[in-house]
């Protein structure tokens, strides 16, 4: 019995297969794309919440063209996440019959999971984070000194979907690290002792990651950076509890399935 697929296609059936692979991704993005900019102004009226909720009423823009483009950025965001699960599906029947039985039992939890830690980080971002950001950046409107002229806070509505967008994918992929980690331990690339040895510097690469992706306020770095930590020690004890779980001939299976293949 063969744990990996007995289908072995030439190079030039391969490539029609990525083809149709690729054509079902782009036929997602396209039909979320549309459906996207019909409702892109109530997409954006959910981004916009927080900034409401901040005290900010209006938003403006200062181009002709300003609007249009905030609605394609939307609608190209939107279908994006939305495609997301359409892609990773086709991405995973097209790498899928070249797996060995293992590799697949391996690789198919990250591939669920990812959706879902992308998911978390992004509404810790759009409930948490952005709230608190905002809370902070507008706090600087106001009278200057005594001077008698006010400082007011006008939102462009581009920026302010910039500003969103980059909250939300910052979180969302960041929240990847513990898939990233145990693919790559998982891989042979990096080993459980290397990643345990190294949580120091983990620590501050998480401070200066969140020093780079945030606004320059204490709060909203303090809000990424300690997850990214504790999803780091999580990294470690996820992978501490899978290697003890990982059959001891896994190893010495794989290696003869890989010798088996090349003979």
């Amino acid at each position: 019995m063969r744990d990996i697929d007995d289908t072995q296609q030439p190079l030039l059936e391969h490539l029609i297969e990525l083809r149709r692979r690729l054509l079902y991704c782009v036929a997602a993005l396209v039909v979320t794309f549309f459906a996207s900019f019909y409702f892109s102004k109530e997409i954006y009226g959910f981004l916009v919440h927080p900034l409401a909720v901040a005290g900010q009423d209006q938003v403006i823009f200062t181009q002709i063209f300003g609007a249009f483009f905030v609605q394609l950025k939307v609608a190209f965001f939107s279908a994006m996440m939305l495609s997301f699960p359409v892609i990773a599906t086709q991405l995973w029947q097209f790498v899928a019959p070249g797996l060995y039985r293992q590799e697949k039992k391996a690789l198919l939890p990250f591939l669920l999971a990812t959706p879902v830690l992308f998911i978390a980080g992004a509404a810790l971002a759009y409930f948490i984070a952005i709230p608190t950001a905002l809370h902070f950046l507008l706090g600087y409107q106001g009278e200057l000194g005594t001077s008698g002229v006010k400082q007011v806070a006008m939102p462009d509505a581009e920026k302010y979907l910039d500003f969103v967008m980059q909250f939300l994918f910052a979180f969302g992929i960041t929240f990847l690290l513990p898939v990233l980690l145990m693919l790559l331990e998982r891989a042979g690339i990096v080993t459980y002792e290397q990643l345990k040895g190294a949580w120091r510097y983990a620590v501050v690469a998480a401070f200066a990651i969140a020093a780079v992706l945030t606004p320059p306020d204490v709060g909203s770095q303090l809000l990424l950076a300690i997850p990214l930590v504790g999803l780091y020690f999580l990294s470690l004890a996820a992978i501490w509890f899978t290697r003890r779980r990982r059959p001891a001939a896994t190893d010495d299976e794989d290696e003869a399935e890989t010798e088996a293949a090349e003979a």
